[in-house]
């Protein structure tokens, strides 16, 4: 049913930008309004048995609509799926989620109420740092179900409800973003991807879906970050405040199997800095993550403080072949009461995860086929994302890739998700 409602708004959407004759215009042109978009088929399946997953791991078609009216002095955004979800086709619509027919990405409007200040309302995506596909000093929600499955890497970011102010006095740029309700991450719950449970001390599945409590209080919930940033010389320098919670379940709360996934409470303050150096571009970044609920480590239930930092350089090694490494660490601070408090599978004092991008362009750069991994030599776990895309023509797109998962510990964080490793294709037409 839901496949027959996506094909009916798809042909309902031909007939606002497709005039009724050569010399009309069409609806949209008509109100000054901006259309794109695309349709989207995509499927995958694991390459490994899972007794607590399903074979197809992505079964979908995607019809994004994306909407842009401009005016004097602000622009109104509106950019949405529509989805046939074969593998979650029972679930109901949520908005938070992004399960149902629809997903909402971006309906937020843009004012510039002077020269020196844009005010962004509602909805809408927002990524800060210098990380590639690592994060530290970004707060906002990330998709790791889409990430792990297949989809398109403009998924892994997960919309933000809120306020973006950003401010342009002489001597820096000032972004304020306020969050008046938590937004997590979509984390990994269950229901498309299997994971590690330590209440069950096993992995587990769609038959045991973890359903943390999320704080959900409007303005008592809320979130805060800012971000001040400079460039001097030609390097971009940038501080970095959060006030919230962790954006993933890193907490319990009661014991046993009455236990309950939590969001603790965080704060993070971080800097980051990116300029030439070289042929190439260097970056570094980071943050002390300072959890709230747990300020002295004793509590083996909430994460302990944490100091994160990660180092980059890319650069193009020949014409049409581009490549990038870096490495992150993970330091938990008072490292000795969290290792008396947990009886099994402690985590280490320092993770460190190393990652390496290449891609390059062939066929009058119609074809590109990119690599990323990431290892870790403390967890002894990594996870690679081979793909490549080719464009038939410049409205046809067809993508294939891999997400392989390897470990030798169970709860690690690439280890857990080893059955999970997939083949996915799709295939894209853009308008």
């Amino acid at each position: 049913m839901k496949f027959f409602k996506i094909t009916i708004t798809f042909l309902l959407l031909m007939l606002l930008i497709s005039p009724l004759h050569a010399e009309d215009e069409t609806l949209l042109e008509t109100l000054d309004i901006k259309l794109h978009g695309f349709f989207d088929s995509r499927a995958g399946a694991r390459t490994l048995d899972d007794n607590h997953e399903e074979e197809l791991s992505l079964g979908e078609l995607r019809l994004q609509l994306d909407l842009e009216k401009l005016g004097y002095s602000s622009t109104l955004k509106l950019r949405a799926d529509l989805i046939y979800d074969k593998v979650t086709d029972d679930r109901d619509l949520n908005l938070d989620t992004g399960y149902g027919p629809v997903d909402l990405r971006e309906a937020n409007i843009l004012l510039t109420p002077t020269y020196t200040m844009d005010l962004k309302l509602g909805r809408q995506i927002l990524t800060w740092g210098t990380g590639d596909l690592l994060f530290i000093n970004d707060m906002f929600p990330k998709d790791w179900q889409s990430f792990f499955t297949g989809r398109d890497e403009e998924y892994l970011k997960a919309p933000s409800d809120g306020v973006l102010i950003s401010m342009f006095p002489q001597f820096a740029t000032i972004d304020i973003a306020y969050t008046p309700k938590f937004d997590p991450d979509r984390f990994i719950s269950g229901e498309r991807i299997s994971y590690w449970n330590p209440i069950m001390g096993s992995r587990a599945g769609e038959k045991a879906v973890m359903e943390p409590d999320t704080p959900d209080e409007w303005f008592n919930n809320d979130e805060l970050a800012v971000r001040i940033s400079k460039n001097i010389s030609s390097y971009e320098i940038a501080l970095y405040g959060y006030n919230g919670f962790w954006k993933s379940p890193a907490g319990m709360t009661g014991s046993g199997v009455t236990s309950t996934p939590i969001f603790p409470g965080l704060s993070v303050y971080g800097a980051s800095i990116r300029g030439g150096l070289g042929k190439g571009l260097i970056n570094a970044e980071a943050g002390y993550y300072s959890s709230q609920d747990d300020a002295d480590g004793d509590n083996p239930l909430i994460p302990n403080d944490e100091t994160r930092f990660l180092l980059g350089y890319e650069k193009e090694i020949i014409r049409d072949l581009s490549g990038s490494v870096q490495y992150y660490v993970e330091y938990m601070q008072d490292y000795k009461k969290y290792k008396q408090g947990v009886s099994a599978d402690p985590k280490v004092k320092a993770r460190q995860v190393a990652t390496l991008r290449i891609t390059k362009q062939a066929m009058s750069q119609n074809l590109t086929l990119s690599f990323f991994g990431y290892y870790s030599p403390t967890d002894k776990d990594g996870y690679i994302r081979p793909a490549a895309k080719y464009k038939l023509t410049d409205e046809w797109l067809v993508t294939a890739g891999l997400n392989i998962f390897d470990g030798e510990k169970k709860h690690t964080f690439f280890g857990q998700f080893k059955k999970n490793s997939n083949i996915y294709s799709g295939i894209r037409y853009s308008f």
